[in-house]
């Protein structure tokens, strides 16, 4: 959000900056892709540690105010995309309950920024990004109607394996199955969101993969688990990322033997593993 505010000031919107934001929204609908707009930074909250809010977004009503503002402002600009080509994801990864965020506070935010929304567009499909970074459940907002997104990133050690933005100078080198992780884990891991989606409510896994740094053939197999667990359970994964150090493109991984794909390397046993799932 701070990319289309002006001078610090939440309320002040820079129009030339949205403008992009429509485009890349056109784009995506031209060639039948669906749009899951996210807040990764939010008034009043950011996953990314080396950002900070003045306010807090869990605590705050000034944070919460303009929180709902810029909500309210995706809904008016963007109320005449069908909800089958664009859905609001409220905010990236919400932290694990403690001092920063409570269950209660988590609940109220959700339910007043939905509010907020509907209030303008009754009918756009709204996401809530599981707590704890995706990795809980939050059942008491199945009475809303709104869906909820769980991450593919555990274990850690397979998926950031090497990852200089978190703590992983201690992981041990990644082995799958290995390390007290191997299938059955992962099973019980996803349970409770199974259960979630046998409760009627919308779930899927807006993120998951796994970094240049871990073994090409560990990625493969522990990929391969998650995904045949997730679409076991009607869940659907979303690879992060498209292009880059977690992706089918341009990945830099030392140990793949890349195809030419119009200019780009192409990762071929991981697409071909994706596509086993589409």
């Amino acid at each position: 959000y701070r990319l289309w505010i002006e001078d610090g000031d939440d309320y002040k919107i820079k129009e030339s900056m949205l403008e992009k934001l429509d485009r890349g929204i056109e784009l995506a609908n031209k060639y039948g892709l669906h749009v899951s707009l996210n807040f990764h930074r939010g008034p009043g909250y950011s996953v990314n540690r080396e950002f900070t809010e003045p306010h807090n977004l869990w605590k705050d009503k000034s944070a919460l105010d303009a929180f709902c503002f810029h909500w309210q402002l995706m809904a008016r600009r963007y109320k005449g995309i069908a909800r089958d080509k664009l859905s609001f994801d409220l905010i990236n990864e919400p932290p694990s309950i403690g001092e920063q965020m409570s269950r209660a506070d988590h609940e109220r935010v959700v339910r007043t920024t939905v509010a907020a929304i509907r209030e303008i567009n009754p009918d756009r499909l709204v996401v809530a990004d599981g707590i704890s970074w995706g990795n809980e459940t939050a059942p008491e907002l199945a009475d809303l109607k709104i869906a909820q997104s769980t991450r593919a990133y555990q274990p850690m050690f397979i998926s950031h394996y090497g990852a200089s933005w978190v703590d992983s100078a201690n992981y041990p080198q990644p082995a799958w199955p290995g390390h007290g992780w191997d299938r059955q884990r992962l099973q019980e891991h996803y349970a409770k969101w199974a259960d979630l989606a046998k409760m009627g409510v919308g779930v899927h896994c807006g993120e998951g993969g796994a970094f240049n740094k871990t073994p090409h053939d560990v990625v493969l197999a522990w990929l391969r688990d998650v995904l045949e667990i997730l679409t076991g359970h009607g869940i659907g994964l979303a690879l992060w990322n498209f292009r880059g150090s977690f992706g089918i493109l341009d990945s830099g991984r030392a140990d793949v033997p890349y195809e030419d794909f119009h200019g780009h390397k192409l990762d071929r046993k991981l697409l071909a593993l994706l596509q086993e799932f589409a």
